[in-house]
């Protein structure tokens, strides 16, 4: 196998945010059974006087009998009603307790995630040859071993315990009922405290290792990242043609500012730039609309609908098409063309107001060749 297909490469963001959505994330069982052992012991010390003294006071109203409970067998089944309703109310706190408990841990361990796709049907999970290596993979040989090691420790400290403790036990015979239940209690709650701290050691050590064994299955081989960057960054082309597109949506949205503009700069046939000048907020000359073809010649004709005036400059009209970004301040190799035209513009108007003559023709301002793109220059340098 060549060595690019080797996975031995950290998985990309892309591929960890895929494998959330597909409802993949590091868990941790043991930390699970941490939540549920503990939050289950600190349920019963804390409840289980309550619940104990509620239970108490229950059996009294059961045994107690009288003449019309003996004639009325129906208020039996309603006190069987009433201890099993108790029961019930019990048995949901604890379990909402311990559900919300996994949860909790669940969420600490791999973050949440919101996903339907762990539980939709998948056929291929049915084929028996994977189901079987993946019985001897190196994180269920590894989940295997802890399990292992975990039941023995668990085993041998619940040994010790009550070897160390069972003459002490077996002497609360002797006590009083009190005295013995809260004894019994005691060394109960001790005994759990104990294996819940084994629990606890193998969860510290569980999590770390199940966020590795989860980053290592989602390793990836150099093609498969090669392949990312380029599903990632598209087809070249692809691209290209859709910033095309995306320019000339752009272009026809423009045109509604066409009867903002000082003045439109036209190619006779094919290119049209509309720009405008505002002293007192711009630093220099911006195009507020361009166009080609039949898009300039909607420029055009808005321009004179609206009286804007519309010159004629091949070389600057298709310098500004190719250079000029629309709403943005003209290339300032194109200032003084620009501004040649402008003054113009504004010799014009006056004399229209009648505060001047008007100017004798329109000058033919210098564009520098590079930036034609219909130029040999421009050609030569290959921007066209």
């Amino acid at each position: 196998m060549d060595s690019s297909q080797d996975k031995n490469l950290p998985a990309t963001e892309r591929k960890l945010q895929k494998a959330r959505t597909d409802g993949q994330a590091a868990r941790s069982r043991d930390l699970s059974h941490l939540a549920i052992l503990g939050m289950g012991a600190v349920v019963l010390l804390v409840l289980a006087p309550w619940f104990i003294e509620l239970l108490q006071r229950a059996m009294h109203r059961q045994l107690v009998f009288d003449a019309a409970v003996v004639h009325s067998p129906n208020a039996m089944l309603e006190r069987l009603q009433a201890m099993v309703g108790t029961g019930l109310a019990a048995s949901l706190l604890f379990a909402l307790l311990t559900s919300t408990a996994v949860l909790c841990s669940t969420v600490l361990a791999g973050g949440w995630i919101f996903s339907f796709k762990p539980i939709t049907p998948q056929f291929n999970r049915l084929n028996p040859l994977s189901g079987f290596a993946n019985l001897f993979s190196k994180q269920q040989m590894t989940n295997v071993a802890k399990m292992v090691l975990m039941s023995s420790i668990l085993s041998y400290v619940a040994w010790k315990y009550m070897r160390t403790s069972i003459e002490q036990i077996a002497m609360l015979v002797l006590q009083p009922s009190a005295v013995a239940l809260r004894e019994a209690g005691q060394w109960i709650a001790s005994g759990m405290g104990l294996l819940l701290l084994v629990i606890f050691l193998f969860a510290v050590v569980d999590v770390p290792l199940q966020a590795f064994f989860f980053k290592s299955r989602l390793k990836m081989s150099h093609e498969e990242v090669k392949q990312e960057h380029k599903d990632a960054d598209g087809n070249p082309q692809i691209k290209g043609k859709i910033r095309q597109k995306q320019r000339e949506i752009a272009d026809r949205a423009s045109v509604a500012n066409v009867p903002k503009a000082d003045f439109v700069v036209m190619n006779p046939t094919h290119y049209a730039v509309a720009l405008r000048y505002d002293e007192a907020s711009m630093g220099a000359p911006q195009v507020v609309s361009k166009g080609t073809d039949l898009l300039a010649f909607r420029i055009r004709e808005l321009a004179r609908q609206h009286d804007v005036p519309v010159l004629q400059s091949p070389m600057l009209a298709r310098a500004l098409y190719a250079h000029a970004e629309l709403d943005q301040p003209i290339p300032a190799q194109l200032y003084t063309a620009v501004a040649q035209i402008l003054a113009y513009v504004y010799r014009v108007k006056a004399a229209l107001r009648g505060e001047g003559r008007m100017p004798d023709e329109q000058p033919d301002p210098q564009v520098p060749p590079e930036l034609d793109p219909h130029s040999p220059q421009a050609r030569k340098a290959g921007r066209w």
